[in-house]
């Protein structure tokens, strides 16, 4: 029996929901990393930003994106806006140091 429209837009959804969930858990994860990041830099008085490996991160993610057909200008716009949420971080624990 073929699915009606709507049970495979349910099924659709439905793996969009699981997917959304994956990637706040992973974003979770990420952020527990840079704020132990933040810690060591503060630390060792290292600056919050490292445009070099930004730079290096950005290209690496846009050759991901163009392997996985995901256009990279918004892997490089999604990045941008958590390294400037990361740095703001790095600039807060910093301060508390």
């Amino acid at each position: 029996m073929t699915a009606t429209p709507q049970e495979r837009l349910d099924r659709l959804r439905s793996s969009i929901d699981n997917i959304d969930a994956a990637l706040i858990h992973m974003l979770a994860e990420r952020f527990k990393c840079t704020q132990e990041v933040g810690r060591l830099k503060a630390e060792h008085e290292m600056p919050a930003s490292d445009p070099a490996r930004e730079a290096r991160q950005t290209a690496r993610l846009r050759s991901l994106a163009e392997e996985a057909h995901l256009d990279p200008e918004f892997a490089e716009k999604w990045f941008n806006f958590v390294v400037a949420e990361v740095i703001q971080h790095h600039t807060r624990i910093a301060s508390e140091q």
